[in-house]
């Protein structure tokens, strides 16, 4: 980060991005909020305060690279990226429409600023690491941010990655995990248990951070903390507590907001909830 990061503009960034997932995925009839939610502030955070890039030069060589491995999240990426500019606002009610370059999973031919097309969970950090081996090898001091789901650590493929990174000091790579406990069969704990996460990638070889994934300001010294971290031989993962469905009661903590839209009276309930959490950010300045 060249620059201390402004919260305020991150929080307020965060609260429009939550509207547009629920406004998108109500208009289209299908997606997958909870997880969409859950990630806003995480995904802000990277495009209002913490990566270097440019929506004027998407093939800037020196631009930071983010792989949404949970690639059903994609309204939250294709919310930043209209908020940063890649893409036209207009875009984002095409979502799963049919010839929109917005589709269900992310795809890097349609959709400026997608750096990868992703969707089949478990690919994305070796995908990362791929990156970042390529960065390194070019001399290039980019830095690659892979954003993981919970629910996705139980792919063996994220945990071979894991070793490889490590094993080949991949270190300029963040890895982020959204943590909300809940997957689309239910808990996480229940479906297959996690146990302790950043244990885990400990043993494989990470530097690991805790940080909870809606305090943008712990957010932002978990990613300062992190890049304090690169270039010294080890990868780094950043473990975010979250709550699924983030912003919208009647969503949050619910697996069965995992992957389904919101009738007519359920979006008009979260349209008002967010345009209030909107409203309540810019009374904060």
């Amino acid at each position: 980060m060249a620059q201390t990061p402004d919260v305020g503009v991150i929080r307020s960034m965060a609260a429009r991005m939550r509207l547009d997932i629920v406004e998108m995925i109500a208009e289209a009839g299908s997606g997958h909020p909870g997880g969409s939610l859950s990630a806003a502030d995480i995904v802000a955070a990277l495009y209002f305060g913490v990566m270097k890039h440019d929506a004027a030069r998407p093939d800037w060589a020196e631009r930071d690279r983010f792989v949404l491995s949970k690639g059903h999240a994609a309204p939250v990426l294709y919310s930043a990226l209209a908020e940063s500019g890649y893409i036209g606002r207009e875009h984002l009610m095409t979502l799963r429409k049919l010839g929109s370059i917005l589709q269900g999973h992310p795809d890097c031919k349609k959709v400026p600023g997608v750096e990868v097309s992703t969707g089949s969970l478990g690919q994305g950090l070796s995908i990362a690491n791929g990156i970042g081996l390529g960065l390194k090898l070019d001399g290039n001091p980019a830095r690659v941010f892979c954003l993981l789901g919970d629910g996705e650590l139980q792919e063996g493929q994220v945990w071979e990655a894991a070793m490889f990174a490590a094993h080949h000091g991949v270190d300029n790579l963040i890895a982020i995990v959204d943590h909300n406990g809940l997957q689309i069969d239910g808990s996480c704990t229940e479906v297959m248990c996690l146990g302790d996460v950043e244990a885990k990638f400990s043993v494989f070889g990470w530097k690991t951070i805790s940080a909870d994934g809606h305090d943008v300001e712990a957010l932002v010294s978990a990613f300062k903390t992190a890049e304090e971290a690169l270039g010294q031989g080890v990868p780094v993962v950043i473990v975010c507590g979250t709550t699924k469905g983030k912003g919208v009661s009647f969503m949050e903590g619910n697996a069965g907001w995992h992957g389904k839209a919101p009738s007519v009276d359920e979006r008009e309930r979260a349209v008002a909830e967010l345009t209030a959490a909107i409203e309540k950010e810019a009374a904060r300045g």
